[in-house]
């Protein structure tokens, strides 16, 4: 069975996370999407809501799991008998950074974990979680960078009311 793991912090999921976990669960038997606890960062969501997120984001994907960890990625995917990470790749900037990591990650698993890199869909290399909480932050229409139901929790965070959107913006991912 060809298992894989798509580590992020996805705080919010986005239609870009969305496209490559559809993408990547295509390609592997089973692929886990593992949501980071970074004790260093302080998200806009809890580990909890961020997996419940997930999993309600990919309900209709049966070969994909969500999970939580914290630590060495490397460790998780040792123990979890995991041999490829997925990345997204959304621009040359990116790619040097997770090379770096990649590099690390195959080095520390004793060249036994291989990264593969996804780069994303032209219609989502703009977007980022960060992107997304700013804009929501001042009320403005994400719509079209998250499922409503995540725009719906994202504004509830910040306390904004949801702005109206035009009908074409809430079309989303298609799958």
């Amino acid at each position: 069975m060809k298992r894989a793991v798509y580590p992020g912090s996805f705080d919010p999921m986005t239609y870009g996370h969305l496209d490559i976990i559809r993408r990547a669960a295509d390609i592997f038997d089973e692929l886990t999407v593992s949501v980071l606890n970074n004790k260093e960062k302080t998200p806009l969501f809890s580990v909890s809501e961020r997996v419940k997120i997930l999993e309600e984001a990919t309900k209709d994907m049966p070969n994909v799991r969500i999970d939580s960890f914290s630590g060495l990625l490397i460790n998780y995917a040792r123990e979890n008998n995991m041999h490829v990470i997925v990345r997204g790749l959304r621009a040359i900037t990116d790619f040097e950074y997770e090379l770096q990591i990649a590099q690390t990650n195959r080095i520390l698993s004793c060249e036994q974990v291989d990264t593969m890199f996804l780069t994303t869909s032209l219609e989502y290399a703009y977007l980022s979680s960060s992107s997304v909480k700013e804009i929501a932050s001042f009320g403005g229409d994400i719509s079209r960078c998250v499922p409503e139901f995540v725009a719906r929790k994202t504004y509830g965070k910040y306390g904004v009311s949801k702005p109206d959107i035009p009908p074409h913006a809430a079309e989303g991912l298609k799958g």
